[in-house]
């Protein structure tokens, strides 16, 4: 079932957003080579318990981590561990926190250190996917409206669209209806309306958009080793156009 959120609910849905921002703050300030995707995890877990929030991932199905860490070909659901990052990495980031009963939920792919021309290339156009499909979150367009937007920006520079993995609404739970795909035809599926909760996360792989899931059972890595990046922002649709729950 879609739920419709009020200005109170919205209001509590953004609280919980400026913290997954303010991750993404201490994710940049502390990325760089030598130190360690656990070590990611603990300082955000540590931040998320300071504002008095639920980390959102931890638990989850089993998840063992407040972050999903995910280094270069790995496209989603990387578990925090001992691998440190190097110079020339890229790193996902996806995070998500719970306060008084409302979620917020978001990602960002951050280079570590200097990167490749191309990468950087990747990590660009997939935040600017996310930005234009954001713009037509907005009362009256529908679902696929968003999904093409994303898919004409990433197929215009190359780039390969995971298909397997999708955004979602997002509320009291972390998952909720309806799915979002990051591909579709302009024109088709759900109506959008005002009060909605979208997150809007494109995953775009740098050659093939085939993924598969390792033996841990989470890591999803791209089938041909290029490297992924991964963009998501929590969405409030709004009479004032779409509005961003997750940046400060």
């Amino acid at each position: 079932m879609i739920t419709i959120k009020n200005a109170e609910e919205l209001q509590k849905m953004r609280e919980a957003g400026r913290i997954v921002a303010e991750v993404f703050e201490l994710m940049r300030e502390k990325i760089a080579p030598g130190i360690t995707t656990a070590e990611l995890n603990m300082a955000a877990e540590r931040l998320i318990a300071k504002r008095h929030a639920k980390p959102l991932f931890k638990g989850y199905n089993g998840f063992p981590a407040a972050l999903c860490v995910s280094v270069n070909d790995e496209v989603i659901h990387g578990i925090p561990g001992p691998r440190k990052l190097k110079e020339g990495d890229i790193v996902s980031i996806d995070v998500g926190a719970q306060i008084h009963g409302y979620c917020g939920d978001a990602a960002r792919t951050f280079p570590v250190g200097e990167v490749k021309p191309e990468v950087a290339e990747l990590l660009r156009v997939t935040e600017a996917s996310l930005y234009a499909g954001i713009e037509m979150a907005v009362a009256g367009n529908r679902l696929g409206d968003i999904g093409n937007r994303i898919q004409t920006v990433a197929e215009a520079h190359g780039l390969g669209v995971v298909v397997d993995y999708v955004g979602h609404g997002i509320g009291r739970n972390l998952h909720e209806a309806p799915d979002v795909p990051n591909y579709g035809r302009p024109g088709r599926g759900l109506r959008l309306v005002n009060g909605m909760t979208l997150a809007i996360e494109p995953m775009l792989n740098m050659g093939t958009p085939a993924v598969r899931t390792l033996a841990d059972g989470w890591t999803v890595v791209t089938l041909d080793g290029l490297p992924s990046a991964h963009f998501e922002n929590t969405v409030a649709i709004t009479p004032d156009g779409p509005v961003l729950l997750t940046v400060l």
